[in-house]
């Protein structure tokens, strides 16, 4: 069985009667199996995918109406709620949490008859750009497994990869689709803020964190899209795309298109290999007909730590429900009151979690909102204005998707500026609110190099049209695992 076809290849192969869902979702476990061990990105796997699969071919076999994904297995990152399954987050927090139901991106690809091949690994609370921070241990590079696979949806990124599922859902909150996406080569997609429902995602910074999947493909994800897009009761903070079609004219091409050159996202601290592939890749896009000019964004050299200012004051609120008296695990009140209680329970947090916890009770408190939350808030709002007005001048935004290569497990995880940094690239689309794509472009000592592309708000189909055009001027080496 070819398990690395695409989501829409599958899903014609499944039309024509070639394969059948049973025997690709068997195939499927099949590979978790024989792989898993290595790479460790799977938390859970679903011991009922291949009777589901079983179900999906006899409604196809007696002619009643099957959703579009045809039983594609897709994997699902742990912080988003599947009825009756455990939902993590990483965390032994809530290591035996199930989730009393489904979120809406769940409730949407069951109608389309998707397959949740199981449950995989990321940071703890998406808190993480390595996988390097779950609680159950670090998820790894299918192209090297000696090397991270990025965060914070690093399982979700190799499941892909490593052909363990079609594609995958994970979350963006600064990056954490869009930098795995690259480390591992696939496509990775963070979309206008709204464009998908959070109703069923464990929260950690709602004001910036989007849902989003990672494919093998630009295609893939525009089906995707189209599936799980659009308004919902649940979340009020949904936008209604009037039933775009993300897949209808995305051979468009770009000729004419503005593109900018973010010159703060491609300076100090590049490595010379993603320089290098980022350049080509401006040099492919103007041969396609783009015209790519030089834009400043003078706020991008502040967005980190803005990012981490107002995500871990969000993170600091809502990780407050996890007293242990709500969620949580067994542990006995008798001899406690009620603040060394809570402290005690909370031990289960890992460390990058208690990081940004303790940052978070900090910077908005009483005598320091002003000096630290407040002042986020405005370099938030600056960056706002001028990626507004540069999408006045330009179509589309272009930059590496993160500045430097995979690093080694454990080379950063005691240096969290360091690691920060990494974000450099990501968080702008996420302060500001705007779609970002990281699409496979480039290899440098087997190590994979993403490029970004950035579209103004609600332009998401423009934004696939481009990936989907630049991805075509590139042939990469099959992943070694």
């Amino acid at each position: 069985m070819n398990l690395k076809i695409s989501a829409l290849e599958y899903v014609q192969e499944v039309k024509n009667g070639n394969i059948s869902a049973e025997d690709f979702v068997a195939s499927t476990i099949d590979q978790i199996k024989k792989i898993d061990d290595k790479v460790h990105a799977f938390l859970s796997v679903n011991d009922d995918a291949v009777q589901q699969a079983q179900n999906i071919d006899k409604k196809i076999k007696s002619g009643e109406n099957v959703g579009d994904c045809f039983g594609m297995p897709i994997s699902i990152k742990d912080n988003l709620c599947i009825k009756g399954s455990k939902t993590t987050c990483a965390s032994k927090m809530l290591e035996n949490f199930v989730a009393p139901y489904d979120a809406t991106v769940i409730t949407k690809l069951k109608q389309q008859d998707a397959i949740f091949i199981g449950k995989v690994n990321m940071d703890e609370f998406a808190m993480g750009l390595t996988t390097e921070f779950s609680a159950f241990g670090p998820s790894k590079n299918p192209w090297n497994i000696d090397y991270v696979p990025g965060g914070s949806s690093g399982g979700s990124a190799v499941s892909v990869s490593a052909f363990e599922c079609m594609a995958s859902i994970g979350s963006d909150t600064g990056g954490s689709v869009r930098n795995p996406a690259s480390f591992c080569s696939t496509v990775g997609y963070k979309p206008t803020y709204g464009l998908i429902s959070r109703f069923g995602l464990i929260s950690y910074a709602n004001s910036i964190e989007q849902i989003g999947p990672l494919t093998r493909t630009v295609k893939d994800t525009a089906f995707l899209l189209n599936l799980i897009s659009g308004i919902d009761p649940n979340d009020n903070t949904t936008i209604d795309n009037q039933n775009e079609d993300y897949l209808s004219d995305i051979d468009s091409g770009i000729e004419g298109k503005k593109i900018g050159i973010i010159k703060e996202m491609i300076g100090e601290g590049i490595d010379p290999a993603v320089l290098n592939a980022t350049k080509e890749a401006i040099s492919k896009l103007e041969k396609l007909g783009a015209i790519c000019e030089e834009v400043s964004l003078d706020m991008v050299k502040y967005s980190v730590a803005a990012y981490y200012t107002i995500t871990a004051t969000e993170a600091g609120s809502n990780l407050a429900r996890y007293d242990n008296l709500r969620y949580g695990y067994d542990f006995p009140v008798e001899g406690y009151e009620f603040n060394s209680y809570i402290s005690k329970a909370r031990r289960k947090f890992g460390p990058e979690v208690t990081r940004r916890m303790i940052l978070g009770g900090f910077v908005p408190s009483a005598g320091h909102a002003g000096k630290y939350f407040l002042k986020a808030l405005k370099v938030k709002n600056k960056l706002t204005k001028e990626v507004n007005e540069a999408f006045k001048k330009f179509d589309l935004l272009i930059s590496p998707t993160v500045p430097v290569l995979p690093f080694k497990i454990g080379e950063k995880i005691d240096d969290p500026i360091s690691l920060f940094l990494v974000d450099i690239n990501t968080v702008t689309a996420n302060l500001t609110g705007k779609p970002a794509i990281s699409i496979p472009f480039a290899h440098s000592n087997g190590l994979p190099i993403g490029i970004q592309l950035f579209a103004d708000s609600n332009h998401d189909k423009l934004l696939l049209q481009a990936a989907y055009a630049l991805e075509q001027t590139v042939t990469l080496p099959e992943v070694p695992i």
